[in-house]
């Protein structure tokens, strides 16, 4: 009988062909999806030519989306953009989004059920690492190994040792997944639990809807890690099926099985976080941020860009408008999310409060466009990163939060919780 493993072990022994992992092996795993964007795949696609390549391994699991500094902001994005629709052409790929089919990519690819539980997944950008809310190993790559992965439809990894994040409590209102992770951030640090993978565990877990899911996994990498990782779970199943475009494997770590570290969290008290700049480690209490003024608040990307992160910040401003002298800018994810709002009435709820509603994109997130901060100028944003320059000049500041604080605050004019209002 086998060792007990956990379930990024069992995921990487099944994509290497082996029975059995052992966390710091090197191995050569297929990949079931690799995906670009309109900034890491041209640097791949150079590459993949530059090694005079001539056919993907796969036209159906090389994934390429427009979504960084789309639409065109200028000539060089333009440029971007037009390497991956040539390449995209020239290769006969299924699975390119651009225009009005585009959608922030981390959003996009569960929504259009292209990646799956018991996938492996590896990506050039590094919050790649969303898809293991579904019960996936998914990794950010550089441009070079995404190269590879195109032309073989494998890569080389080393396998991780695992952490267990166990957290249990009923979350109070206006409390989501993002403060979680945002709560172990601060606790662990951003380098925390570097090269390893973070698994999520726990009956508040088991509670949590995918949204809050995808959040948690999504900031994996703030910390350090390789992958976060969930088991899959009713709730995952509800998701996937229906959805999944290729038949899907569900892994759950064994009991027995070794983690170098395990933290447990009751989490039945905390309030919504705010991460303070420069880091996303900087982690406090939104009680104890009060009283920063703002300039931008920005609800949106792979971490919050999602239906219940649009519902959640609805609910706070609606009948509510931003401070005066506070930019408000909602960017749905994906054009289904979009529409889905409109739908619900929600776009209405964000223009009567004087927000300025973008199309789907990356946008401000990596100082890409559509609210860029100006010198001296603050912002609160659903995003990911808040080091210095992240979403414009380098006197700027950003601070991270979910959604419902992002939404407060911009009514306050002031960093604010929901309940303040």
């Amino acid at each position: 009988m086998s060792k007990p493993q956990t379930i990024t072990q069992k995921i990487l022994a099944a994509h290497a062909g082996k029975d059995y992992m052992d966390p710091g092996e090197l191995i050569l795993a297929k990949v079931d999806i690799a995906l670009g964007n309109d900034i890491t795949a041209p640097l791949a696609i150079k590459a993949f030519h530059d090694v005079g390549a001539k056919d993907v391994f796969d036209k159906d699991r090389v994934v390429l989306v427009a979504d960084h500094f789309a639409p065109n902001k200028d000539i060089p994005s333009a440029k971007q953009c037009q390497i991956l629709r040539n390449f995209a052409r020239e290769q006969n790929l299924t699975h390119f989004y651009d225009g009005g089919e585009m959608g922030v990519e981390h959003a996009l690819l569960p929504e259009k059920g292209i990646v799956g539980p018991g996938d492996l997944i590896i990506g050039a950008d590094s919050h790649t690492c969303t898809y293991g809310a579904l019960g996936a190993f998914a990794s950010g790559v550089g441009s070079t190994d995404l190269a590879a992965a195109m032309v073989t439809g494998e890569c080389w990894l080393k396998v991780p040792e695992s952490m267990r994040f166990v957290y249990t409590g009923q979350l109070r209102p206006w409390v989501t997944g993002k403060d979680l992770i945002l709560m172990t951030i601060g606790d662990i640090g951003v380098d925390g639990a570097n090269y390893r993978a973070m698994e999520f565990t726990g009956d508040t877990i088991r509670g949590l809807p995918m949204d809050d899911r995808f959040s948690m996994a999504n900031m994996a990498v703030e910390a350090g890690a390789k992958n976060g990782i969930m088991a899959p779970d009713d709730i995952t199943l509800e998701y996937v099926r229906g959805r999944a475009l290729r038949p899907f494997k569900v892994y759950e770590s064994d009991p027995g099985a070794h983690y170098v570290a395990e933290k447990t969290y009751d989490v039945s008290k905390l309030e919504p976080q705010v991460a303070l700049p420069p880091s996303p480690e900087n982690v406090r209490p939104v009680s104890q941020v009060r009283n920063v003024q703002i300039d931008q608040a920005v609800i949106g990307s792979c971490t919050n860009g999602r239906m219940g992160d649009l519902r959640l910040a609805a609910k706070v401003l609606k009948g509510r408008k931003a401070a005066k002298g506070v930019r408000l800018i909602v960017i749905p994810a994906t054009p289904l999310i979009y529409r889905q709002a409109m739908d619900e009435g929600l776009l209405a709820v964000f223009m009567d409060a004087g927000a300025v509603i973008s199309p789907p994109t990356c946008g401000p997130c990596l100082g890409g466009h559509m609210g860029i901060l100006a010198p001296g100028e603050v912002a609160i944003a659903t995003t990911n990163r808040n080091f210095t320059g992240r979403m414009g000049h380098p006197q700027s500041q950003v601070y991270l939060a979910n959604p419902a604080v992002a939404a407060a605050s911009a009514v306050a004019g002031r960093i604010a919780g929901p309940e303040d209002l």
